[in-house]
């Protein structure tokens, strides 16, 4: 688990800060729009920080100007591994050493890389989600939509204080709890949050800024889709299940209503990767049934709350 998950002297987890966070974001911008060739958006199905990132290349429509590279894990060597290999490099840990990456820096996704040229070496521009959606928002396209309008900055980064220590990185303090002290202290944060959500979403709607889809809606939005597949029954953040939270429940379905999201979505991956990856978890390797693909995922999700009750 310390190298999974490492905790503090209280038993709680403790997410490692990464060597390319921190960078000013306009000198971040100009230097990738400035790569010679579309740099490389390397992202993984099933991690809910790369989600982000492929939902705003995605809503923004930005294929043709930064490449979409997907990463499997391979739970035995505890990697991510590319399907070909990418600039000679079979693992994201092979292509962070040969961009310069610290040989301590756990190699995760997403990362936004500069591939380089014939002569140059790669070089990782950003691996930090928060940072990365910003920039992609920005990023110079057409008639792209624009999620992080003016009038919405100060809710939007709000929202961001608000859920990404108690539920965005929540469900990981409990899945990763080492005590029952620490995981209570989490899962008390987590339906907090929810509850929060909830009133906000009954107040204003229909996104949590009001009238417009933002960065807000994204960053939520991969945490919450892997609820019922993941949170609830390998992490522990069974309390409530959230169709207790109807504004809650008609915003996911709103979210994957929206172009291009669905496509986003792999619920057998998540389980696949979830439950047969994180071994201190399940030790067995079980994956549980569940949805086969995004459209199965989404006639489950979307259906009516009361058929979804029980008698």
């Amino acid at each position: 688990m310390d190298g999974l998950a490492p905790a503090d002297a209280a038993g709680n987890f403790q997410r490692r800060p990464s060597q390319f966070a921190g960078r000013p974001l306009e000198p971040l911008l100009q230097q990738a729009t400035a790569t010679a060739r579309p740099p490389w958006l390397i992202i993984g199905r099933t991690c809910p920080w790369a989600h982000r990132t492929w939902l705003v290349h995605q809503l923004r429509g930005l294929q043709q100007q930064i490449e979409l590279v997907l990463v499997d894990p391979d739970p035995h060597a505890g990697r991510w591994v590319f399907a070909e290999p990418r600039l000679h490099c079979s693992s994201l840990q092979q292509l962070y050493r040969l961009s310069g990456a610290d040989p301590q820096q756990r190699a995760t996704v997403p990362v936004l890389l500069d591939a380089g040229g014939a002569d140059a070496q790669p070089q990782i521009l950003s691996n930090e989600s928060a940072e990365l959606v910003q920039l992609l928002n920005r990023w110079p396209a057409d008639g792209a939509l624009a999620l992080e309008p003016t009038a919405d900055l100060e809710a939007i980064e709000q929202w961001s204080r608000r859920l990404q220590e108690p539920l965005n990185d929540g469900v990981y303090r409990c899945g990763f709890a080492r005590n029952q002290e620490a995981f209570e202290r989490a899962e008390t944060a987590l339906f907090g949050a929810l509850e929060q959500l909830e009133q906000a979403l009954s107040a204003q709607g229909p996104w949590l800024c009001g009238f417009r889809l933002t960065l807000a809606d994204v960053c939520l939005f991969p945490t919450l889709i892997r609820w019922e597949q993941v949170y609830a029954p390998l992490f522990g953040c069974s309390r409530e299940p959230l169709w207790r939270y109807p504004a809650l429940w008609d915003w996911r379905a709103r979210m994957l209503d929206q172009p291009g999201v669905l496509d986003t979505c792999d619920p057998a991956a998540w389980r696949r990767d979830y439950f047969g990856a994180l071994f201190p978890l399940q030790p067995s390797g079980r994956v549980p049934g569940g949805p086969a693909d995004a459209a199965e995922l989404k006639a489950l999700l979307q259906a009516p709350v009361p058929s979804r009750m029980g008698p």
